[in-house]
């Protein structure tokens, strides 16, 4: 996940109480953007058969970011929870929450 921080500009990272409290872990500008965002870009965790990425919602991330092979797949934080309540189950794909959310934003990885 470290290789996503080359997307961002103006970084800032959380005091040890703002990333266990507020639970994100870098702060900054995606380049060419002009709004700075507080990122969750903690890794995705094998667990049984496949893997997964816990979320909370008193995270104080705007962004959440997923690494997939040959992209970056980024999701508003707040869109993300809202789907989440409004729907009666706790585990979502990838896929499923770039057809049903409206801000998403994959950047391609640079090889």
């Amino acid at each position: 996940m470290k290789s996503f921080i080359n997307y961002l500009t103006d970084i800032t990272y959380p005091s040890e109480n703002q990333r266990k409290n507020e639970i994100w872990d870098i702060e900054g500008r995606l380049k060419n953007g002009n709004q700075i965002f507080k990122f969750d870009i903690r890794p995705l965790k094998p667990s049984k058969d496949r893997l997964e990425k816990v979320g909370y919602f008193k995270s104080k991330a705007d962004k959440m970011v997923f690494e997939a092979e040959k992209e970056w797949v980024l999701f508003d934080l707040e869109e993300l929870h809202e789907y989440i309540k409004s729907s009666n189950k706790k585990d979502f794909n990838i896929d499923e929450l770039i057809d049903n959310l409206s801000w998403n934003l994959i950047l391609q990885k640079k090889i």
